[in-house]
């Protein structure tokens, strides 16, 4: 991991002296509600050492600094700093983070920088919190309790604590990474919002218990709840990356075998996300079917190399054995569960509606749906992008050339929803290492009365 840069550090000293600075006042309180302020920073301290899902931050390599979400596998418990918030004076609550920040490992590379921006930025933003939920008599309101006045008063500290987590996010990635700070705000902001509203709420109901006739000892009674249901989410979380890990994987091998291919799956995987959300399909099938566009090619495993890779048109007795590599796929994902729909995608992303596609000659809506974006995502990246056998096409000539053929080998309606999310969002083809040289293959002659698009195994092959 490279050093980080000299900018960054002077950010990250700024922040530091800016905390220290807000802290100072804490040493001139009349009467310093110390135990408070201890009981809630050891809470926090203790909570930092159950692992939980990222809350904040950019899942991206060498990313070092960036906010206390950042880290991976790990991710901060808020409802604990929120409380001291709502409950404590801002040069008081401004203490609440430090102890956990400063003293619990795993902090990542390089240690004493990431520990000290990390209690920096959450002080910082306490700090803030505080402040805001003052000015507006929060205090008054959670004492009362006052309601619904007490949770527009939360509500303002929440936004508060929000904005100077993501501002400072977005100054240290700008600074470190070199991420634009204007793009990288706006998606911290609006990704980090909603949970830390969530634990927004569960600090109120703290501070409220906290000063019942009940004291503080009902208050952490909130924080049951709260731990396990982020650790069922950390585990949802784990089971995921564990999901995106074998995909990776299988896709890293098609990629190593058939280096004319490479991006090629990620690609068809993004035009199926496109076509779905035109279609609007939820999230979750969505997600599912941007797997099988990911995985539609997974069965080239099976196929020998030299076929991949060869310049020129195949054999009939080429095109045969190519032709089996989706059941290949099939076979090799069939016991991957959370795949769900996709597979038949993978079995059946070569069919064609007038039923004349492989492996099974299907017709019309017999083949699966996910199959019939698959296959129109499959071609298009296909034609757009440069092969062993023939230059990549304009946008617009593949566009043609897919609805010259919807009806009887694509979906029309697949390739209308491809075309509308295109002239909405448009598309970047990709560029080989052949191409950036120069030596891009010349076009190889068409297979006499076959489709441009059908080529090769079909879209993708």
């Amino acid at each position: 991991m490279g050093p980080v840069r000299p900018w960054a550090r002077v950010y990250v000293g700024c922040a530091v002296l800016t905390a220290l600075l807000c802290a100072a006042p804490a040493l001139d309180l009349a009467a310093p509600p110390l135990w408070a302020v201890v009981l809630l920073a050891a809470l926090y301290a203790g909570s930092e050492g159950i692992p939980l899902p990222r809350v904040l931050g950019r899942a991206r390599a060498g990313e070092r600094l960036a906010g206390p979400g950042a880290g991976e596998g790990s991710g901060t418990f808020f409802p604990v700093l929120l409380a001291g918030a709502f409950l404590l004076p801002p040069e008081a609550a401004v203490l609440v983070p430090l102890p956990g920040a400063l003293l619990v490992p795993g902090a990542g590379r390089p240690p004493w920088l990431r520990r000290s921006w990390r209690a920096a930025q959450l002080a910082l933003a306490v700090w803030a919190a505080s402040h805001v939920h003052a000015a507006l008599g929060g205090r008054e309101a959670v004492a009362g309790p006052h309601f619904p006045y007490a949770l527009l008063t939360a509500g303002g500290a929440v936004l508060a604590f929000c904005l100077t987590l993501t501002a400072l996010d977005a100054g240290i990635l700008a600074l470190a990474e070199g991420v634009p700070a204007r793009t990288s705000w706006s998606g911290l902001f609006l990704r980090s919002l909603a949970p830390v509203a969530v634990h927004g709420l569960a600090g109120l109901m703290m501070a409220v218990l906290w000063l019942s006739p009940y004291g503080p000892v009902t208050a952490l009674l909130v924080l049951l709840p709260m731990y396990v249901s982020c650790w069922v989410f950390a585990q949802y979380h784990r089971e995921r990356a564990a999901h995106q890990a074998t995909i990776r994987a299988l896709v890293q091998a098609v990629d190593i075998k058939d280096g004319y291919t490479r991006g090629h799956s990620e690609r068809v995987g993004q035009a199926s996300m496109m076509i779905a959300r035109e279609l609007g399909m939820d999230d979750e099938r969505a997600e599912v079917l941007r797997f099988a566009g990911i995985l539609h090619d997974v069965g080239k495993l099976g196929v020998p190399t030299r076929l991949l890779r060869k310049d020129g048109p195949l054999t009939p007795e080429e095109r045969r054995i190519i032709e089996l590599h989706p059941e290949y796929g099939h076979e090799m994902v069939r016991g991957i569960g959370f795949l769900g729909e996709a597979r038949s995608a993978i079995l059946h992303h070569h069919e064609r509606l007038d039923g004349s596609g492989y492996p099974y000659g299907l017709v019309g809506t017999q083949i699966p749906e996910f199959a019939r974006v698959v296959a129109v995502a499959d071609a298009f990246d296909a034609m757009t992008s440069t092969r062993s056998y023939r230059r990549a096409r304009p946008v617009p000539a593949a566009l043609e050339e897919l609805r010259r053929c919807a009806g009887a080998q694509f979906d029309p309606a697949m390739v209308r929803a491809l075309v509308h999310a295109l002239d909405r969002h448009g598309w970047h083809p990709a560029v080989t290492a052949d191409e950036e040289h120069g030596t891009v293959p010349a076009p190889a002659p068409p297979v006499a009365g076959e489709p441009a698009v059908q080529r090769r195994g079909g879209g993708g092959a």
